[in-house]
């Protein structure tokens, strides 16, 4: 049974836009998106003809490498900016849910103790 198309489209990770789409959405080539999967900074999605399927997630990635790249960044270390930054985003977020759960178990002992 298939996913609930407000599911897909609600989900940044859901691979929804094919290459040309995704060049014309971002202004570049679709040989720049290939150039940014050889340099590991984004993996697409596969469809079932081999074709490459991009989400919004890596749209967002790719199009922070291109800023980069339109001003004079080479290629690769663009791409590895850009992940040290998505990495650095991740650890922040991840630190603020455990932060945040720790309060939240202190204001219930103290509630109940």
């Amino acid at each position: 049974m298939g996913q609930n198309p407000e599911d897909m489209f609600g989900d940044e990770n859901y691979p929804a836009y094919t290459i040309g789409q995704a060049a014309e959405m971002l202004g570049t080539t679709q040989d720049f998106l290939r150039r940014l999967d050889e340099a590991k900074l984004i993996n697409p999605h596969r469809s079932a003809g081999g074709h490459r399927r991009y989400s919004r997630y890596q749209l967002r990635l790719a199009a922070r490498a291109r800023e980069m790249v339109d001003q004079g960044l080479a290629l690769e270390a663009a791409c590895r900016i850009v992940i040290l930054e998505d990495q650095l985003e991740e650890a922040l977020r991840q630190n603020r849910n455990q932060q945040h759960g720790e309060r939240g178990d202190a204001t219930d002992h103290s509630t109940f103790g």
